[in-house]
């Protein structure tokens, strides 16, 4: 009798103890189940970047974005090419039907040196050149020595020159009256003065004396007459024979 009371004792201490395990390991599972809970919970709910500190991030980026553009357009302006200088050559000239800008074009090309084209302000049709009409714009220009036909191209400075060639067409056997504004306009002082023409058949004559004397300053040379088919070789001759 008292054998089967002690089996029966150790069998009921057995599944006590066995109970009290797996109640301890539930507990154990359950705690951990709440720290983890816990702690995502308290990574959910971290606070957020204050709004001041966002601000403050943003400007410094505008502010760096600012320097660069700064910096970049600083270097920019250093690197801008200076101004050619302008050779000491000046080919200046009027032509009202093209054959004396083919001249000029040569002699610039032979020289190296600056063009300028002496436009009047009021150009000169076909029928204002009619030298068969009596009543023509450039017939009554050419009667009247004090006619100044006004420039329309924009001023330049004379600076720096010390040659200039001045070509124009041969109008009533003279210089065109705007030639004469020119020579007025400007002062040649320490320039020499290259007077050339072009023409069917008449020659410069008084054209280069006149505009010296209009204009008062400078060395005016012995101009000379070209046709429109005059070569740069021929051209380089004449310049390297004055």
């Amino acid at each position: 009798m008292k054998k089967i009371l002690s089996i029966i004792l150790a069998a009921f201490l057995l599944t006590s103890l066995a109970g009290c395990g797996n109640h301890s390991q539930a507990d154990s599972k359950e705690t951990q189940t709440v720290t983890e809970g816990q702690k995502e919970s308290a990574e959910s709910t971290s606070p957020a970047e204050p709004e001041t500190m966002q601000e403050e991030t943003a400007q410094e980026e505008t502010e760096t974005a600012s320097e660069a553009s700064s910096s970049e357009a600083a270097e920019s302006e250093g690197n801008t090419p200076a101004a050619a200088a302008h050779s000491d050559i000046l080919v200046a000239y009027f032509s009202a039907t093209g054959t004396t800008k083919g001249v000029a074009e040569k002699i610039a090309s032979v020289t190296g040196g600056d063009l300028y084209e002496i436009l009047p302000a009021e150009p000169y049709t076909s029928d204002d050149l009619d030298y068969n009409d009596s009543s023509s714009r450039s017939t009554i220009e050419q009667n009247d020595k004090s006619v100044r036909p006004e420039i329309g191209s924009e001023d330049i400075s004379l600076a720096g020159y010390t040659t200039i060639y001045l070509g124009f067409p041969i109008w009533w056997g003279e210089e065109p009256r705007i030639l004469d504004t020119f020579a007025e306009k400007y002062s040649f002082e320490g320039i020499t003065v290259i007077p050339f023409c072009t023409s069917a058949s008449s020659g410069i004559g008084r054209s280069g004396s006149n505009m010296e004397a209009l204009a008062g300053t400078g060395t005016w040379l012995d101009g000379m007459r070209f046709d429109g088919n005059v070569s740069e070789s021929d051209l380089q001759s004449w310049i390297e024979g004055m």
